[in-house]
């Protein structure tokens, strides 16, 4: 049953979709220009936290396309894979951001324990190969918050955004 004969992107389900594709892409592409053009550059967890923009906004797309061939129950799958992406996002932020202030440990891989070697000539040139970023530092805030609280809190709107989608989807209009 196709969504509306003359414009799919009326539909609320459209809308709320279409907000949540421009929200993930702008946010990864906000994250991309702090590191290339900013200079702040990623720990370990950052970087784990972008894949869900990475896999979710081609899936927000296609669910985008689903909509504007008909394919309502389609389209609300996909949106409904987005919502739990996202969430598992907010999740991975929100623990990131404790890190941060120190409520628990981050994981050991990024704050900055690590081997030594015990020549000297092995040490010096471990010491010049290394390049630790801290998951437990905050690089930068804004407003107060950490990115890695930002991420948190933009996962948790692109999940809400999805599931608004995924309803309409499947409701007629």
């Amino acid at each position: 049953m196709p969504l509306a004969a003359h414009d799919p992107t009326s539909h609320a389900a459209y809308k709320f979709g279409a907000w949540a594709l421009v929200l993930a892409v702008a946010t990864i592409l906000g994250a991309l220009a702090f590191e290339y053009l900013g200079g702040y550059a990623p720990c370990p967890l950052c970087l784990e936290q972008r894949y869900t923009y990475y896999a979710g906004a081609p899936v927000l797309f296609a669910a985008l396309v689903a909509l504007s061939a008909g394919h309502r129950r389609s389209a609300a799958l996909l949106f409904a894979l987005v919502v739990v992406a996202f969430l598992g996002n907010a999740g991975l932020g929100v623990y990131h951001a404790g890190a941060e202030w120190h409520f628990w440990p981050g994981p050991s891989t990024c704050t900055g324990a690590q081997e030594l070697t015990t020549s000297a000539g092995g040490l010096l040139n471990s010491l010049q190969d290394t390049n630790v970023i801290r998951c437990d530092e905050a690089a930068l805030r804004i407003l107060g918050i950490s990115l890695a609280g930002w991420n948190a809190i933009v996962s948790l709107l692109v999940a809400l955004l999805s599931l608004r989608a995924a309803a309409a989807s499947v409701r007629p209009q």
